[in-house]
């Protein structure tokens, strides 16, 4: 199954996070994003998520990386996307993220979910490894 994780990042580097409250998953912290649907591309499944779970609405992003999990769950599309200007994060799926909030990429809460902590590491660390994963940053 492919999907995306979007970094959605305003001018003064904040990013946005949402404490994740899926059923089945313990309770972390994820950047927006979700699975492609037919014949997307992972940009425009990355506005569409961002669309769907913040109220953002943006034009445009690029993908910088690809994250492969090596346990087999898939791959995830790193997409970043800045922020429009007085952009507000709004709870719309509320049984799957029940708060959104800016906040540093260097610190964000935690827990961190899995995919999350993969976009951020290749983002932040571009040709570092991360334990349990390939990733394949794009040269920007």
């Amino acid at each position: 199954m492919s999907g995306v994780g979007v970094v959605l990042e305003r001018d003064d580097g904040l990013v946005a996070i949402g404490h994740r409250v899926t059923a089945g998953e313990d309770p972390s912290w994820s950047f927006p994003g979700g699975h492609l649907e037919g014949g997307e591309t992972p940009v425009q499944a990355a506005l569409r998520e961002l669309a769907e779970e913040t109220g953002v609405v943006v034009e445009r992003g690029s993908v910088f990386a690809v994250c492969v999990r090596t346990g087999g769950s898939g791959v995830t599309f790193a997409v970043h996307v800045a922020a429009p200007p007085g952009a507000v994060l709004t709870v719309l799926e509320p049984h799957a993220v029940d708060a959104w909030r800016w906040a540093d990429p260097d610190d964000l809460p935690g827990p961190v979910f899995a995919h999350t902590a993969a976009v951020r590491h290749v983002w932040r660390h571009p040709g570092t490894g991360l334990a349990g994963w390939d990733l394949h940053p794009f040269a920007r």
